[in-house]
């Protein structure tokens, strides 16, 4: 691995996560990776194979990934500078900004017809948006029913052929839809992520991509993060693979040249439209871990971001959370279990692996995962371009860290 030796991580373990790494990629299943490894003033980066599955261009230490699902723990910080700022107060009903979620219905029951509703018990706050238990969600064990369906029809997920739409039209189709869960009651994947986005918009009067960038991403020096990847950056990003569940078969889910990142979207999805590379990745959350400075200067708050890296939910909606971990291993090819969630992230609230708990961070569907780990002061940063339509990438990210913290021997 290339960077300064020091008193972070012994060689003999990191050569080793080197060589479980390269066996993916020789494997066949994994065409290119890069990781990072990061722990006090010590960096290290891997960066094998290469861009495409045929071969070609080699990856390399500033080549840029779709972050997927990745991108949530750092779209959250433009939602928690607002709370710094008391441009957002956590008990602030979001109606006055978002009108579309006013008077909200919730179904009888996950499964009931969409108009077999009852009336809210509450408005949405937007501490309800921020600890995604506003009520909407996309929930897997859930496919087939109507109000899964609705979602999937009315184009409010960004893993469909068709984009999502801009963000008023996306705001007016959501307030089409009832609720799963009265307001607060039980945490839901993703829909909450894009909507702090439009949120953040709304607060602001300005573009969600633009407050990210001025406020966070800029004063990171994250100079390669963003909704799309311009023209003269286009030649770092690789394809992005669905490979066929059945045959392996590498198919393009998305091109470089053409392809959903080579423009700016309509919608600039909190919940997963960032693309960027391991330095950068690694600049956010080194600033978590230093309780939100960077370099002298102060990004969050230390309440913030301790608000973000703690687990906010009740024991109800944790026990919610692992059974969907644990009962959707042949969905998520046993991606882990965490137990808690903070803000826009997974925090680690038991031992359900050879992770500590109190890390924090969380992994994408494009095959990415990025973490950072309080107790031990490591960052880790592991970037494909392989998505989850088989498990080669899942299985690429658990060996990485069951590695990874057999290196950690102090």
């Amino acid at each position: 691995m290339t960077g300064q030796n020091g008193g972070g991580l012994p060689e003999a373990g990191l050569r080793k996560v080197r060589e479980v790494l390269a066996r993916h990629v020789d494997s066949g299943r994994i065409p290119g990776l890069v990781a990072l490894v990061g722990r006090g003033g010590e960096t290290h980066v891997e960066a094998i194979g290469t861009m495409s599955h045929d071969g070609g261009a080699p990856m390399r230490r500033d080549t840029i990934f779709r972050m997927a699902s990745t991108s949530k723990p750092v779209t959250m910080a433009a939602a928690t500078v607002l709370l710094d700022e008391c441009g957002l107060r956590l008990d602030d009903l979001v109606e006055q900004w978002l009108p579309e979620l006013a008077g909200r219905r919730v179904l009888k029951r996950i499964d009931s017809p969409l108009d077999d509703t009852v009336p809210a018990k509450r408005p949405i706050t937007v501490r309800d948006v921020l600890t995604s238990t506003f009520g909407l969600g996309m929930d897997m064990t859930m496919l087939g029913t109507p109000i899964m369906n609705a979602v999937f029809e009315q184009g409010l997920t960004p893993d469909l052929p068709e984009p999502m739409p801009g963000p008023d039209e996306w705001m007016r189709r959501l307030g089409t839809l009832p609720l799963m869960h009265q307001p607060g009651e039980s945490w839901q994947y993703q829909i909450a992520s894009d909507l702090l986005g439009v949120l953040v918009a709304r607060v602001t009067g300005r573009p969600f991509g633009t407050f990210l960038r001025e406020r966070v991403l800029d004063p990171l020096g994250m100079k390669d993060t963003g909704f799309h990847v311009p023209a003269d950056k286009i030649d770092r990003l690789p394809p992005l693979y669905a490979p066929d569940p059945r045959t392996g078969e590498f198919t393009v889910w998305d091109e470089p040249a053409t392809g959903r990142w080579s423009k700016p979207p309509a919608f600039e999805g909190g919940g997963g439209g960032l693309a960027s590379t391991v330095d950068d990745f690694h600049a956010y959350f080194r600033m978590l871990l230093n309780g939100g400075t960077h370099g002298g200067e102060r990004i969050l708050s230390r309440p913030a971001v301790r608000l973000m890296t703690t687990n906010r939910l009740t024991p109800e909606q944790t026990a919610a959370r692992t059974a969907l971990a644990r009962d959707n291993v042949h969905l998520s090819y046993g991606q882990g279990q965490h137990g808690g969630w903070g803000l826009g992230m997974a925090v680690r609230t038991y031992l359900g692996d050879y992770a500590p708990v109190g890390q924090f961070g969380w992994d994408g569907g494009s095959g990415t995962s990025t973490y950072a780990d309080p107790h031990h002061g490591l960052t880790g940063i592991l970037l494909t371009q392989v998505g989850l339509t088989v498990p080669s990438a899942v299985r690429l990210i658990n060996d990485f860290w069951t590695t990874l913290y057999q290196a950690v021997d102090d």
